[in-house]
């Protein structure tokens, strides 16, 4: 088996290995012959080659006119100007004697079993004095950053406007610089949103350190289940869900001077619905003294401009070295795992030092790759580095993804096997190869079944050119595309926003909350369309948030009010009217924790699986639900230990128990605030939910608890046929069920 390069010889590898040694270069050319051990590899095709070649019609880097390394652009256009030359496609801007450390953020957690991401993950217990020395040491890598150059420039420009649209490279540092240049600027806090809670929580510590302050205090984050602010917080990042229920309560939002939206590209239906909100507040003339800025790290600026009136555009381009461009050659590479595996091999081998960040579509492709690559390792030549690989993926525990940050030991390289997670929001420090699969997993709506399907797809040219960035953030670096040339320029220029694809019920249950009944002519950034609206009021309608009118029921006011999907509210609630609230709560707290069981694989799964059973006798005959709860009353007697026995995440159990605890607060308030309740109804509903909280010693009333969830799912449900085929009750869509999969991985 061997690879090719375009325009070289063969060369001996040993002889490959020295040269770069005494020279440092970087090896462009040649054929590598693989050695014996590596046929020995736990993938389907063997002989498959996996040819690279040089980008022919394209830049042959991604960047086209290098700048002079003391200076980077600022451009400030109004959208009815020509378009400039940065919307060109493949155009980045090179910095090569750039030499500042690019920002990293990073998790920080150094509990061994972390499975948690709540603020006591994070370590900020430093001394006043200790933040502020640590603040003047980051002031210097802050100044070396591209957008701190133009600090005055943009804080002038945003105070002049209303709305900014501002357009950054990935690793610019507009996330923690932008934030922080305008603290000074405003009377009021400043509100940062982000699509995911991990970047919000780091983004938010990052910046505490660099402000020299605690993680809490001046800035802050709040994300679901997990507040790190106070009233007095003057910079706070937030899930653009939590801001949203903020618009909620308040339509105005009188506590904040300045919105910013990052992350934009990335088009969260809830992004979008804020986005719509925000609009609303500017053109009504409620809010004038409102800055709302839109960050953005692709070049879509235009959509946004137009949505908000031709808001001017800031162009903000950063410092990034030359990426080469390599495409896979004619063969058809059918497995992606084979695929990937052998190009990791080949950079190893043939590459000089610097660690790969392989982009793949999902958490089996990349545990399948860790787990062979794993076994393969040892088997490598010991003249090439020793490959550590290295998942990343959401569904990992904050510890887990924070070893991709750690320092290997000379002689050592890191794979980071990650999703698209690694495209924004987080830069990893020397990684100078990437591999790109062009593939990811998105979620698809079905309104004919009511259910979301998760779906493989090719990403887009904006995707693909964010992940080959990445390669260019420290040094000079190469990107290996498993894919040819001419499927690169035939990929859609933007990804398509989440709005068009995913269902809509909770953005439509907010505007109903909102008291919006004109759905089809609301300010939406981009039309979900007339199907997707009536399939989202249809399901309303039938868990009864809505009325026969349209309007918002009273358990659609409640439904609102709870951080959970609208399926898990209607839950919720029923077990109160059912009065097994108690046992509910802790199913619906367990749900909401994610990985809580973790997978076993190979000869443990069977096992594993019968050590489980053992512990859920009730479970193994009405199903997980039950399971899930005689695991948590389980966990609650004997704890930590019995949690690593059993392969279960002790630290997402402490999770549940958090949840729940805030799960009943939040219904408390549902009760507190239904201002169609008297004094003394509120009174008797808060006394007897009160009473339905404590555990109490009696018989499971198990029918009660799946009539609970019933209600709560009553779209998802079949009706059995008198052919034995079911049809769906929404819809009536034939479906066929082959088996049934639990939790704990064994049919029932």
């Amino acid at each position: 088996m061997s690879y090719d390069q375009p325009n070289g010889s063969s060369q001996d590898y040993s002889k490959k290995r020295k040269r770069k040694r005494s020279k440092g270069s970087k090896v462009t050319s040649g054929e590598i012959a693989l050695p014996e051990s590596t046929t020995q590899i736990p993938v389907k095709s063997q002989n498959k080659k996996i040819k690279f070649g040089d980008d022919s019609n394209e830049a042959k880097t991604l960047d086209a006119t290098p700048l002079p390394a003391s200076e980077s652009t600022l451009t400030i256009e109004k959208p009815t100007a020509p378009k400039s030359d940065t919307f060109k496609e493949d155009k980045t801007i090179t910095k090569k004697d750039y030499k500042s450390k690019p920002k990293v953020v990073k998790y920080i957690d150094h509990a061994s079993d972390s499975d948690s991401d709540d603020a006591n993950d994070f370590n900020f217990s430093r001394s006043l004095l200790q933040s502020t020395e640590r603040a003047k040491e980051l002031l210097q890598v802050r100044q070396n950053l591209p957008i701190y150059q133009h600090k005055d420039k943009i804080t002038q420009f945003v105070t002049e406007n209303q709305v900014t649209i501002i357009i950054g490279e990935t690793g610019s540092g507009k996330s923690t610089q932008i934030p922080q240049f305008l603290i000074p600027e405003n009377r009021k806090a400043i509100a940062v949103t982000q699509p995911r809670r991990v970047a919000a929580a780091s983004l938010a510590s990052r910046v505490s350190e660099e402000y020299g302050c605690k993680l809490g205090s001046d800035v802050g984050y709040q994300v679901r289940f997990t507040n790190m602010s106070n009233p007095r917080t003057k910079l706070k990042y937030l899930t653009d869900g939590m801001l949203l229920r903020e618009i909620m309560l308040d339509r105005e939002l009188k506590k904040y001077s300045t919105i910013i939206l990052d992350e934009a590209h990335e088009r969260t239906i809830l992004t979008d619905l804020i986005m719509g909100f925000l609009k609303s507040l500017i053109v009504s003339g409620t809010r004038k003294d409102l800055k709302v800025i839109v960050m953005s790290a692709t070049l879509n600026a235009e959509l946004f401009s137009r949505f908000f009136n031709n808001a001017p555009i800031l162009y903000v381009e950063g410092k990034m070295y030359p990426v080469t461009q390599m495409y896979v050659g004619d063969e058809s590479n059918q497995d992606i795992v084979d695929c990937v595996i052998r190009s990791i091999i080949k950079v190893n081998m043939t590459e000089p030092e610097g660690d790969v960040l392989c982009f793949l579509a999902g958490q089996e492709e990349i545990d399948n790759c860790v787990k062979t690559l794993e076994q393969l390792a040892p088997q490598l030549p010991r003249e090439a580095p020793l490959i550590v690989p290295l998942p990343l993926y959401a569904a990992l525990s904050p510890h887990q993804q924070s070893k991709i940050f750690e320092k290997l030991p000379k002689g050592r390289r890191k794979i980071i096997l990650a999703t698209n997670i690694a495209e924004t929001s987080i830069t990893v420090p020397g990684v100078k190869y990437v591999i790109d699969s062009g593939l990811r997993k998105v979620k698809i709506w079905k309104h004919n079944l009511g259910l979301s399907t998760l779906l493989t797809t090719p990403i887009s040219q904006a995707s693909a050119r964010q992940r080959a960035g990445r390669a260019g953030r420290e040094s000079a670096g190469k990107v290996f595309r498993l894919y040819q040339e001419q499927e690169y320029l035939n990929l859609p220029k933007q990804q398509e926003s989440e709005i068009k694809r995913n269902d809509i019920i909770l953005p439509i249950l907010t505007l109903k909350k909102l008291g919006i009944d004109d759905l089809l002519n609301w300010t939406w950034l981009e039309d979900p369309g007339q199907e997707s609206i009536l399939s989202a009021l249809n399901t309303l309608y039938t868990l009864g948030a809505l009325n026969d009118a349209g309007k918002i029921t009273n358990l659609g006011y409640k439904m609102s009010v709870l951080p959970l999907p609208p399926q898990l509210s209607v839950v919720l609630i029923t077990a109160i009217e059912m009065g097994c609230l108690a046992p509910v709560i802790d199913i619906v707290s367990c749900l909401s924790v994610d990985n809580l069981i973790l997978n076993v694989t190979g000869e443990l799964r069977d096992e594993m699986n019968f050590k489980r059973r053992s512990h859920c006798p009730k479970g193994n005959t009405h199903g997980d639900l039950i399971a899930l709860y005689e695991f948590y009353q389980t966990f609650q007697s004997l704890g930590k230990e019995w949690c690593q026995e059993m392969m279960f995440s002790y630290k997402g159990f402490k999770n549940v128990l958090k949840i729940k605890n805030q799960l009943k607060e939040y219904m408390l308030a549902t009760i507190k605030q239904d201002d169609s309740l008297s004094d003394d109804a509120k009174d008797k509903q808060l006394t007897n939910l009160r009473s339905q909280f404590e555990e109490k010693d009696e018989v499971l009333d198990i029918p009660a608890i799946l009539k609970s969830f019933l209600k709560g799912f009553i779209t998802n449900t079949a009706v059995g046929m008198p052919d034995r085929s079911f049809r769906t009750f929404n819809t009536g869509q034939l479906i066929k069920i082959v088996h049934q999969l639990n939790c704990r991985g064994f049919k029932k």
